[in-house]
């Protein structure tokens, strides 16, 4: 993955775009907008690999032994309960594959970028390093690249740093102390979403050379051996060394004891065959492909069955929270004054300002409106002053005809920073906000944060 500073290196001056021809050029030596699609064996050879199980050998050794000794009916059963396991085996993780593999083309994505001095819309596999790509809100970024223009641009890097709080971008020279992604500024790639604004970018790099590209790289390379394939192949290697010992064990009595060599080597063969857990591959295979369907059933495609059995045997599952464990969702808990009591005054105000707050609403504002329907008929808005991530709060300025009001609302930290006084509840009476007051209203707000509470301050003049 390149650091901000090698993608900041790159010259933005020329914003006119590619011509048509530069860009076929330019997709003939990049290649395609895409990650790399590594060549999977053929079906036949994917299929054949599935007898490399130790027990699957042992199997097929024994049923050939049965057919060379004349026992045709082991010889059919067991073959067939192999074929049966293998074969159910592959078809479960070939039709998982698949149904992974549409779903992964069912989405076609388009970019807009300049060609030949004019905005066109192609798809996402045709950008190319040197592309000047559109940017607005709803967008996907196309690819890694520096922004030439930006208004008002806040672009959401979720799926590379699991930060949910969108970031604002804008041109300009990359800060000397900036050493991963979350720092660069002037930088936006490929995979995250625009939540607001527009800008201009130039496209530095696409498909595999991008920051998501490297990520998905190495997930397409072959996954390790599992902890329960580590174990059936334990176990089919003991099986088979087992059978192996005891077949010249019996060998070895029975010639001592001047036993005819061909009942000796009958009676050794029966006993490998009945040392072999000739159902333990197609019962394993069934249970597992049970599994897949139920699993199928709730939406959730398993391209491998051996992860259900290491699903099932897991003690301490780590994830990351927010979207994963939890739905994204924020809702209001409890709306309080400065003294930790409930308070309706604080729910009214917090709504007059997500209510008549322009543009994209965030999670914050779409939680306090959800809480509670107030009737603002009564009020119009006069001016506002959106939020950003230096001032951290959104001021609206109302008027209900026998005065104007303004609201602020923000993180809980700089809205006390900028008070003077707080409301005593039951009276209109404002008490100054001295240090005890502030280092009472402090150890609240910390309090709320250390129960998991994201709290906001409410503040008005």
């Amino acid at each position: 993955m390149q650091s901000p500073s090698q993608l900041g290196a790159a010259r933005t001056n020329d914003t006119s775009g590619l011509s048509s021809a530069e860009a076929s050029a330019k997709l003939a030596e990049f290649g395609p907008n895409l990650f790399r699609d590594h060549q999977q064996q053929a079906l036949l050879l994917q299929f054949l690999a599935r007898f490399k199980n130790p027990l699957v050998i042992l199997l097929l050794v024994a049923s050939a032994i049965s057919a060379f000794t004349g026992e045709i009916t082991n010889f059919l059963i067991i073959s067939v309960m192999v074929l049966f396991s293998v074969t159910l085996d592959f078809v479960q993780e070939h039709r998982a594959g698949k149904a992974a593999e549409s779903l992964r083309h069912s989405v076609s994505v388009k970019a807009r970028v300049l060609r030949d001095g004019k905005p066109v819309d192609v798809p996402v596999t045709a950008v190319v390093p040197g592309d000047v790509a559109l940017l607005s809100a709803g967008d996907m970024v196309p690819a890694d690249g520096l922004l030439i223009e930006a208004c008002d641009l806040f672009v959401k890097q979720a799926l590379l740093t699991g930060e949910t709080y969108p970031i604002e971008k804008h041109p300009g020279e990359l800060p000397a102390d900036a050493t991963d992604l979350q720092d660069a500024s002037n930088a936006v790639f490929m995979g995250t979403t625009v939540i607001s604004g527009s800008a201009k970018m130039r496209v530095i790099k696409t498909g595999t050379a991008t920051a998501i590209g490297a990520i998905a790289d190495s997930l397409t390379s072959k996954p390790p051996a599992t902890a329960f394939e580590v174990g059936t192949h334990r176990f089919g290697l003991l099986i088979m060394r087992l059978t192996v010992l005891l077949v010249l064990f019996v060998l070895l009595v029975n010639a001592y004891l001047g036993k005819p060599w061909l009942e000796s080597f009958l009676f050794a063969v029966a006993l490998a065959v009945g040392l072999t857990p000739e159902l333990l591959p197609m019962v394993v295979s069934v249970t597992l492909s049970r599994g897949a369907m139920h699993m199928a059933e709730k939406r959730v495609i398993v391209k491998r069955l051996a992860a259900i059995q290491n699903l099932g045997s897991m003690d301490v599952l780590c994830t990351d929270k927010t979207g994963t464990l939890t739905e994204a969702k924020i809702k209001l808990e409890q709306h309080v004054d400065p003294q930790g009591q409930p308070s309706e005054r604080v729910l009214e105000l917090a709504y007059l300002n997500s209510f008549f707050e322009t543009g994209l609403k965030s999670p914050l504002d779409e939680a306090i409106l959800a809480h509670e329907n107030i009737d603002v008929s009564a009020w119009q808005k006069i001016d506002e002053v959106p939020f950003d991530f230096e001032r951290r709060r959104v001021s609206v300025l109302l008027d209900k005809g026998n005065g104007r009001l303004l609201v602020v609302k923000g993180a809980s930290e700089e809205i006390i920073t900028l008070c003077t006084r707080y409301e005593q509840q039951g009276s209109d009476e404002q008490v100054p906000l001295d240090p005890a007051s502030r280092a009472r209203i402090h150890e609240q707000h910390n309090a709320l944060e250390r129960e998991g509470f994201r709290v906001l301050g409410i503040a008005w003049r």
